[in-house]
């Protein structure tokens, strides 16, 4: 119930210019198509016990040793931002306990728009670009904007959902993707990736399972790059109940109105240089995101005004954006 009221809170969230869409009309074959799509978009809201498995498999660098696989878990709660239709906006929070407390962690959020006519892609360390998507890709297509912790941008892609063979399942287009932590962190030869992005609904749940070669400028051929080594990322998603989701949610109620603002903050931003450039840095991704994540947390703790919270958040956006 309290996902709901929040997702009807923020049904009025203005809609970035860059993002507009439309519905196919009602009583069509293409409208039930969307309806399919939209039901399995819709899926992956609820409570999950999650598990990351990322396996670097084969190396296209002599002397490169692929990294022993990394496996981790943990419990997250998937709940709507907004709901438009023809734009969807979902919003991960890890619920964890750690030494007897509760630990509540805003994660990625993941935002789907119907036949969009541009989409926000990274092109190279720090830097997203507004990339037009033609009449041809975009019919019957979703993109898929992921957004980091803090909602500055990650990646962008575009693909359609196929509902063949007894499974529901969205694929994209290769797509640019700057470094994870999980790899930032330890200085890697590589410096980007390029991967195929794909969500399945399963009958316990859904996966999100990345094919992912991460990349490097290539030795003597300026500007072009090429293959490190390849990677299979497979992130189950397993409906479970078995954990208090309510930390999530209380964090979620009393921050929603200040990452409303923060959202609005990025959209402006990418609107005005049609794309940004933001400094990365391994530990927190964005230079921002030590600064707006914790804002969050003084909200919620009563020791920053919601508005104070804001206009500081504003500022550092804009202080910290070119392009």
């Amino acid at each position: 119930m309290r996902a709901l009221l929040i997702a009807a809170c923020l049904a009025t969230t203005a809609i970035p210019a860059f993002a507009v869409a439309q519905a196919p009309a009602a009583n069509t074959a293409e409208h039930a198509a969307y309806e399919q799509d939209r039901n399995a978009i819709l899926s992956q809201v609820g409570d999950f016990n999650v598990r990351f498995d990322m396996r670097e498999t084969v190396n296209f660098v002599d002397g490169y040793e692929p990294l022993a696989p990394k496996t981790s878990g943990g419990h997250e709660i998937v709940r709507i931002v907004h709901d438009t239709g023809d734009r969807i906006s979902l919003q991960h929070i890890v619920v964890m306990e750690h030494e007897g407390q509760t630990m509540v962690i805003k994660h990625w959020r993941q935002d789907w728009v119907y036949q969009p006519a541009s989409v926000l892609t990274y092109a190279g360390p720090n830097t997203w670009t507004l990339t037009p998507v033609s009449e041809t890709e975009r019919a019957g297509a979703w993109s898929q904007t992921v957004w980091q912790t803090d909602d500055s941008p990650r990646y962008g892609g575009v693909g359609k959902w196929s509902h063949a063979n007894g499974m529901a399942e969205w694929t994209s287009a290769p797509s640019w993707r700057p470094l994870a932590r999980r790899d930032a962190i330890r200085g890697p030869v590589y410096d980007r990736y390029l991967g195929t992005n794909r969500h399945a609904v399963t009958p316990w749940g859904w996966v999100h399972i990345q094919d992912n070669h991460k990349m490097q400028p290539a030795q003597g051929a300026e500007g072009d790059l090429a293959v490190v080594v390849h990677e299979d990322v497979v992130n189950s998603y397993r409906r479970f109940d078995g954990f208090d989701p309510k930390p999530g949610d209380d964090y979620w109620a009393a921050t929603q109105g200040y990452w409303a603002a923060v959202r609005d903050a990025w959209d402006a931003a990418i609107a005005r240089g049609n794309g940004i450039r933001l400094q990365e840095e391994p530990q927190a991704g964005a230079v921002t995101g030590p600064e707006l994540m914790s804002l969050a947390e003084s909200v919620q703790a009563g020791e920053i005004s919601e508005a104070d919270a804001i206009a500081r958040a504003e500022a550092l956006i804009r202080s910290s954006t070119s392009r």
